[in-house]
């Protein structure tokens, strides 16, 4: 990425926060992202622009309304480009719906995020202090954790405003504030009371590193092929994975024995049974027969039963209920004991015997493997392909471990999803997702909610104990929306006088993800009957990230429906991931996760590498980002402002493959806004004082083709952005909106009208008119643009505004107010026959443009024969100004070799001989007059070099589409490039052949006929 530093324009009026910015101070000569983004957002929210009350003084205000949150980001850190990515879709969404009447309501939001603040804070605890969470009581260290909920919270405010999102902070919510928690308390009540929650004793995943259960979502599968080392936390050296340990029980009573295999060899202490298939021949004459447990003179039962494949390792099982999913399903159906040898903290129990008891479970593993073979039980160790499940929160490797938890019962709401969106009351977009939303529910199993961890909602359950109960009965539990609540319903439960009851409340704290279900109606006042709930519930969409399809949607509207009796949304847009350039996921220790800031404000090299140093990685991993920051950011990364990379991130294919960000692609949208604010600094300097001459856009009717023609663009180009969003296809509305401004606004029309407006000669009438397309046009397209960059739009409309006299220097009016541009306001803009045409007049301009540089006539501007058919003299003739000044030519001679009868002006003679050719299609040739003739063996040349040099790029690309699994292994947006830039090459190489075609010899004048 090349770059060089630009000019930092400060805006140095004194503003006190919360005013209007001063529009009537000069005109910075060139574009500055701090110079824009000063001021505005805090005039914006001062002023309760983004709340849905200001509705009611919007002139075009219509009776819809438009709700939707923001996906709490955790409050553990900062947001990154991911974050990014959802606040520039979301806020395009909202600032569209906003300007265009509706009553909008935007929530932001912060998540406690449970596991991974209380791990940061532990963390941060230890480094500086050098103390444990088990130093500290639950009070201190919940004080801990809200300090650095207070920094970091305002942090990611900080973030949110700087991203320009016009979120209505006076309805701010936090997941632990207490409004909130009072609603995820009368949620786990009421699901209680239902019998939706239960407690159960279970299997769980349990991270020994957490030291607490997680659900089954966050738990990730590593797939390994064979013998793996990997880092497991807590262990110095790397731990071998993907190896199957066969190892034999002697039978008990007799001679004989039964091999069995494990990937988990330490887990043997546990074992209670062997099982095997009742069909299995090998196994027939040992049914029901016993063996004799090597370690600790157990018996152990042989089993039969139908779940055991018979082709696995040697067909026979070893049954460890207590840490192994498929095992405790056998212990429920064969009544086996379950036997924790495992535990909370990754050590083995007293169960397993002096040796071990104490022992890391993956050193144990060594020390079983040894004692097997000191028994001479072992029988050997293979590679073995598997799936190990690893904790995603914090990379240790999951222990099922059974456990007393509380669990809701997921089957039947679940099935109320499938069916909502089988039904098409919720929309889910893409649809693709649809099929995989039905998949993941219908096999969705009991969610496990506990947490043993001190930050969260702790759960408002109560263990009972009443007067005359012993030690040995089993657990009693109540649950309330508060104590006194849960003693009383204890009293009348139990029939026993409230003051003789000793209640306990469950230590644990519910999933993170428990109370994020709640969000779309608890950030409204839920469960309270409030006028933001009875009017923005259920939210109009939810918009968010792919991979929080299952984590957080599917629970919003499962959690949703029950306790509403309603869907929390209509419809579900999901984005893809962002990714790095290198097509990577970013993540902090590859050094790729990038703050928006950033980028909107730049940063040198040396202060991206400290902020690593500053984090909570290992050295290793330090040394592996801040190398992938020296390859990839040398210089650091360059100022680009907050509308570029808002700009940038809509531009992206958002529905489908994961998208990969380059800082590149946000300095080119840098170099956009460059261009926007020399459009307007023109616009102004055309306009000077004479904007109170303008008519609205409704009295301003076109005259000449280019203003048609422009005219006419803008309709299409409104059209377009009205299609894009309704379809939530905002990269084809930037796309649009891109084109237009760029290519037909400034490289065509604006070089169109230069010539018109600096001639003494023409009419005023004309000049007027131009002057009137041009503000229009540039209004209409900072309109069309505001809900993507809206700092840049609300500077530059601001300046004219001022113009037409339309209000003072701080006026109340602001674009991100203003209506919506609507194709049927421009309905009289519409000359569809004038943009057919004028795509031949770009070829022309195009090839025109070609010859004059292969000729090397760069300051020359000489006369430039067409000959072509009728029907393309007639519209190169009447856009003819245009083709002269585009295609940098003194006259433009039209030749008709064929039905010239039928034009309505004389031919030109044919082209004089020893001009240069050039095609533009089958029918139309130029030719330019060159004056002393064109060196055709030299121009020859050129396009020889140049044709053997493309040849070699089309095979090259050809070649690659031709590997073996192309199609399945070559990511659809790189096979899209790969084609689009072959027909690009094959097209260059066409012109290239009919040029030299062309210089061989004049053609004979039959190329009016096909």
């Amino acid at each position: 990425m090349k770059w060089s530093e630009k000019e930092r324009i400060a805006y140095s009026v004194s503003t006190p926060p919360g005013e209007k910015k001063d529009t009537t101070v000069p005109f910075p000569s060139s574009y500055s992202p701090e110079y824009v983004e000063t001021s505005w957002y805090q005039w914006w929210e001062k002023e309760g622009f983004f709340t849905p009350e200001i509705n009611d003084r919007l002139p075009h205000a219509v009776n819809h309304s438009f709700s939707m949150c923001i996906p709490p980001p955790n409050v553990t850190g900062t947001l990154h480009l991911g974050h990014a990515l959802t606040v520039a879709i979301e806020d395009a969404l909202v600032r569209w719906r906003r300007m265009q009447g509706y009553k909008v309501l935007w929530v932001p939001g912060c998540d406690h995020a449970g596991i991974a603040t209380q791990t940061v804070v532990e963390r941060r605890l230890f480094r500086e202090r050098g103390k444990r969470r088990q130093d500290l009581s639950r009070e201190d260290f919940l004080k801990e954790v809200w300090t650095w909920k207070k920094e970091k919270g305002e942090e990611i405010y900080h973030q949110l405003r700087e991203l320009g999102a016009s979120l209505d902070w006076s309805r701010a919510c936090f997941t632990m504030d207490p409004g909130f928690s009072s609603a995820v308390t009368e949620a786990f009540v009421r699901l209680c009371d239902s019998g939706l929650i239960y407690r159960s004793e279970g299997l769980v995943n349990w991270s020994c590193a957490l030291e607490s259960a997680i659900s089954d979502i966050e738990v990730d599968s590593m797939q390994l092929s064979g013998r793996t080392l990997l880092p497991v936390p807590g262990y110095q050296n790397r731990v071998e994975f993907g190896t199957m340990v066969t190892f034999s029980y002697p039978i008990d009573g007799q001679d004989g024995e039964v091999a069995v295999s494990t990937t988990r060899p330490e887990t043997m202490l546990g074992d209670v049974a062997i099982a095997v298939h009742p069909e299995d021949p090998r196994y027939q004459a040992i049914h029901g027969k016993q063996c004799r447990h090597p370690f600790s003179d157990r018996l152990l039962p042989i089993i039969t039963d139908t779940v055991v494949d018979m082709e696995l390792g040697t067909g026979a099982v070893k049954v460890t209920p207590a840490h192994d999913h498929t095992d405790f399903l056998l212990s429920q159906r064969h009544s086996l004991p379950r036997l924790t040898v495992i535990g909370g903290d990754g050590t083995m129990t007293p169960l397993c015997g002096q040796w071990l008891e104490g022992v890391k479970r993956f050193d144990a593993r060594e020390q079983v493997m040894d004692a097997l073979t000191e028994k001479m039980l072992f029988r050997g160790k293979r590679d073995h392909a598997m799936s190990l499940p690893v904790c995603s929160r914090s990379g240790d490797v999951i222990e099922p471990m059974v456990k007393k938890q509380w669990f809701v019962r997921c089957g039947e709401m679940a099935q109320r999803a499938i069916q909502a969106v089988d039904e098409g009351q919720l929309e889910i977009i893409p649809h693709f997702y649809t099929k995989t939303w039905s998949s993941w529910l219908s096999n969705i199993s009991d969610w496990c909610i506990s947490r043993q961890l001190w930050w969260g909602h702790q759960i408002p359950a109560y263990r009972v104990t009443l007067p005359d109960s012993t030690d040995t009965q089993e657990e009693v539990w109540v649950w309330g929306r508060s104590e006194e609540e849960a003693r009383e319903r204890a009293a009348g439960k139990y029939g026993v006088a409230a003051d003789t009851i000793t209640l306990t409340q469950d230590p644990d704290v519910l999933d993170t993800w428990f109370s994020s279900g709640l969000f779309p109606f608890a950030m409204l006042g839920w469960p309270q009957q409030t006028s933001d709930l009875r009017q923005f519930y259920p939210n109009t969409i939810l918009e968010t990230g792919s991979d929080l399809i299952f984590f957080w949607v599917a629970r919003m509207v499962m959690l949703g429906t029950e306790l509403t009796g309603q869907l929390p949304f209509k419809q579900v847009l999901l984005h893809s991931l962002v990714r790095d350039k290198h097509g990577r996921k970013m993540s902090k220790s590859l050094g790729n996760v990038i703050d928006p800031l950033d980028v909107i404000s730049g940063i040198s090299l040396e202060r991206l590498q400290e902020k690593v140093k500053e984090g909570n990685l290992d050295p290793r991993e330090s040394m592996v980002a801040m190398e992938a920051q020296r390859k990839d950011f040398p210089k650091g990364i360059p100022e680009c402002g907050t509308d570029a990379l808002r700009f940038a991130l809509c531009s992206y294919k958002a529905q489908g493959e994961d998208i990969s960000l380059s800082v590149s692609q946000v300095l080119s949208c840098r170099h956009f806004c460059n261009k926007m604010w020399q459009t307007v600094r023109f616009t102004l300097g055309v306009l000077e004082d004479r904007g109170a001459e303008l008519g609205t856009l409704e009295q301003t009717s076109p005259l000449n083709s280019m203003d048609q023609w422009v005219c006419s663009r803008l309709y299409s180009t409104v059209l377009q952005c009205e299609q894009g969003f309704e379809r939530y296809e905002l990269h084809s509305v930037t796309a649009a909106l891109h084109s237009f401004w760029l290519h037909s606004l400034c490289d065509i029309y604006l070089e169109c009208i230069k010539p018109v407006l600096s001639q003494d000669s023409g009419s005023q009438r004309e000049k007027q008119v131009v002057r009137a397309v041009l503000y229009h046009c540039v209004c209409v397209s900072l309109a069309l643009l505001s809900p993507f960059m809206p700092f840049l739009t609300e500077e530059l409309w601001q300046r004219l505004y001022l113009l037409r006299g339309e209000g003072g220097g701080r006026s109340v009016a602001s674009l991100c107010l203003q209506p919506y541009p609507q194709s049927s306001q421009l309905a009289h803009w519409h000359f569809p026959q004038e943009e057919a045409d004028f795509t031949l007049v770009q070829e022309v301009v195009r090839v025109a443009r070609s010859l004059r540089a292969q000729c090397g006539m760069t300051k020359e501007k000489p006369d430039m024969w067409a000959v072509c058919s009728p029907s393309q003299a007639q519209i190169l003739l009447h856009f003819g100004p245009a083709v002269r000044t585009l295609g940098r030519i003194t006259k433009l001679h039209l030749h008709c070799p064929q039905g010239a009868g039928s034009l309505s002006f004389p031919s030109a003679p044919p082209p004089p001989k020893g001009s240069a050719v050039g095609v533009v299609d089958h029918s139309c040739q130029l030719h330019l007059n060159v004056q002393g003739g064109v060196n055709v063996s030299k121009l020859s040349l050129q396009l020889c070099q140049r044709r053997e040099k493309l040849l070699s790029k089309l095979e090259q690309s050809l070649s690659r589409t031709r590997l073996p699994n192309y199609l399945e292994k070559v990511p659809e947006r790189v096979r899209v490039e790969t084609e689009n830039k072959i027909s690009a090459l094959e097209q260059e190489l066409r012109n290239i052949e009919e040029q030299l075609s062309a210089l061989q010899g004049p053609p004979k004048h039959n190329s009016g006929q096909k």
